[in-house]
């Protein structure tokens, strides 16, 4: 007979990290494992930089940022390590969204305030900022390098078991649970778990469709594209750097772009901007790790234009994969003895320690998440 779990976290990227860390919290018996080694470059969650952008106006994805501004905070006490820095995040352009995420973050007593073209541009003199400009003190850059270890040693001190270089090759419902076939570096084992919190990004889709219940682990859509963000030289050495967003109008100004542009800088590698999830499609397995010739001169283009401060011939191209649904919203629920959490890519890392929370509410039974991230919608 094999080894016998209470629950089993399968990937421990960083929403799989955050679950074995919220789980150990409670007292639970926990098993993380993750089928590469640490800090691996594979999937979403490597790099030393995400934004913390605050830049929304439903009220599910406003009450997570409150909590997770304070979750970031208590990890940074507990841990002696600094996860966030605050260097503000501005949104700009012509987007009416901008009013709409105003009045929701102030609602929620999150700052957020108009400032003038003009005021922007001498603040921060590497952007060229276009028409509108939502300023949002609270936001910064999250560093993921650092944030996958503390959730992990965190976790460990609370008893959960860590397990790098253990790939789920195959996962079954059976009637006590699930029954997972593991391999590693010590062979092939089988494990039986109470429940499982599946947490694969990319690889979601592949580890769930040969699950004995498959036709009952429905999910939406999920689209795994290789996104390939760049890391500009800086062209001015003097310039100060918010994290930024760029929301595209109608007209000439926009026709050559793929998404709006997100971007910020990351200390000693540039300024790193990109498109938001419209890299091609890949096998999480099969990726060139390239950058896509007709993205990355359009990429070029739009810090020639809009980003003064930076030089658009000098770069270092970034991969990552996105996992997306269709209609942008998480999937965080459980069917049976599996909790699912997918779909993050894109705007999820910010939300980390939250959903780590969510992911140990739906396995402890304690509360669900909310409506907008059934997997059944």
């Amino acid at each position: 007979m094999g080894t016998i779990l209470d629950t089993v976290v399968i990937g421990g990227g960083a929403m799989g990290s955050a679950a074995a860390w919220a789980l150990s919290r409670r007292g639970r018996q926990v098993t993380l494992l993750e089928q590469f080694g640490p800090g691996h470059l594979k999937g979403a969650s490597h790099g030393a930089t995400r934004n913390l952008n605050p830049g929304y106006h439903r009220p599910e994805y406003v009450a997570m940022l409150a909590e997770s501004l304070a979750l970031w905070d208590e990890l940074e006490q507990e841990s002696g390590q600094r996860l966030l820095t605050r260097t503000g995040i501005v949104s700009h352009g012509p987007d009416p969204v901008l009013s709409e995420i105003q009045a929701a973050l102030s609602e929620a007593g999150i700052r957020a305030d108009f400032l003038s073209v003009d005021a922007a541009s001498e603040r921060w003199s590497g952007i060229r900022f276009d028409q509108q400009v939502l300023y949002m003190p609270d936001g910064g850059q999250l560093n993921p390098e650092a944030a996958l270890p503390v959730f992990q040693q965190l976790a460990g001190a609370r008893g959960a078991e860590i397990r790098h270089h253990t790939k789920v090759v195959d996962l079954q419902i059976v009637d006590d649970g699930v029954r997972l076939t593991l391999d590693s570096d010590a062979g092939t084992e089988t494990v039986t778990a109470a429940q499982a919190v599946v947490t694969a990004g990319g690889w979601t889709e592949k580890l769930l469709a040969g699950a004995t219940s498959a036709s009952q682990l429905r999910l939406p859509r999920l689209r795994v594209t290789q996104e390939q963000p760049v890391h500009f030289g800086i062209a001015d050495p003097h310039a100060v750097w918010p994290g930024f967003n760029h929301y595209p109008g109608s007209g000439a100004a926009y026709k050559d772009w793929y998404s709006p542009v997100y971007g910020m800088q990351t200390p000693g590698e540039g300024i790193k901007a990109g498109w938001h999830g419209v890299g091609p499609v890949v096998d999480p397995d099969r990726r060139s790790f390239q950058p896509e010739p007709r993205q990355l001169a359009a990429l070029q283009d739009y810090a020639r234009r809009w980003l003064p401060g930076v030089d658009a011939d000098s770069f270092e191209a970034i991969s990552c994969t996105y996992t997306t649904t269709p209609d942008e919203d998480f999937v965080l629920d459980r069917i049976g003895p599996v909790v699912i959490g997918a779909g993050f890519s894109g705007h999820g890392f910010k939300f980390t320690p939250v959903i780590g929370r969510i992911l140990a509410d739906l396995a402890t039974g304690t509360r669900t998440a909310p409506t907008i991230f059934s997997a059944a919608r």
